[in-house]
């Protein structure tokens, strides 16, 4: 169907608290660069020129130390075969344009614009299908992926021992990955378990240390692992125990903006 129910549009802020939608979220980057953060999958970053699609009822948060704009929509029933948020990177500025032309023909009184934008919608989600289909993980790159997303949660795991047994020079492995992910190995990798202690103090607290929950994620040092998420989240683990009910409570559809 490719409707587009809802346009916005952020002029340059610093951070979008957690919140869901009812429909598939388009953002289109237009300035700065930021991350995208998920309860259950691992940040996806993202700069100037590129976009990110977010299925429905999806919790997800938006930061930028350097601040970001974008303009976005909601699309009812796009024609995606998709699943979980993923990044696309726009070509030949085909995906600019279309949003170009949606923040122009959403503000405007002319007769029947709403078919433009109808067609806009599909122009949009056909765009999103092809530009995701070219996106594809070299064969090293996959690899490290993979190990990561396999061994995250154990304390004995040497990123760089398994990136150094790979037949290739670790420095050239580390560029091809940043360039590839957005990150680096250890980011990627500090990033899930990350977002693993975010998701056990959030619905787990009860009965677990911070000790017990650090070991869970892959640390064997709760010092260190409250270190770790300190700048992370910008709070120790107990203060982010407190302070959660607050921070979760009453997820609203609309988003709301901090600066």
């Amino acid at each position: 169907m490719n409707r587009i129910v809802f346009v916005g549009e952020h002029p340059k802020i610093y951070n979008v608290r957690m919140h869901k939608h009812e429909h598939w979220e388009v953002v289109y980057c237009t300035e700065g660069e930021g991350a995208f953060r998920f309860e259950n999958q691992p940040p996806i970053h993202y700069k100037a020129g590129e976009t990110v699609v977010i299925p429905p009822k999806v919790p997800h948060a938006n930061s930028g130390v350097e601040g970001f704009a974008n303009i976005y929509i909601m699309l009812e029933s796009p024609s995606f075969p998709y699943h979980t948020p993923f990044r696309v990177a726009d070509e030949d500025n085909g995906l600019a344009n279309a949003f170009a032309q949606v923040r122009l023909y959403h503000m405007s009184d002319k007769k029947k614009h709403e078919l433009v934008l109808a067609s806009l919608g599909d122009l949009i989600a056909s765009y999103i299908v092809v530009f995701r289909s070219n996106v594809e993980f070299s064969g090293p790159v996959a690899q490290i992926r993979a190990s990561i997303q396999e061994n995250y949660t154990r304390t004995d795991y040497q990123l760089d021992e398994f990136i150094h047994s790979m037949p290739f020079h670790y420095d050239y492995l580390r560029k091809l990955f940043k360039k590839e992910v957005g990150v680096s190995p250890l980011e990627y990798l500090t990033d899930m378990r990350m977002k693993s202690a975010e998701r056990m103090l959030t619905l787990w607290t009860a009965g677990y240390t911070v000790a017990e929950i650090a070991q869970m994620c892959g640390f064997d040092n709760a010092l260190y692992f409250s270190r770790v998420f300190k700048k992370f989240y910008g709070c120790s683990p107990t203060q982010f125990v407190k302070d959660k009910t607050e921070v979760y409570a009453n997820v609203k559809d609309r988003t709301e903006l901090e600066n």
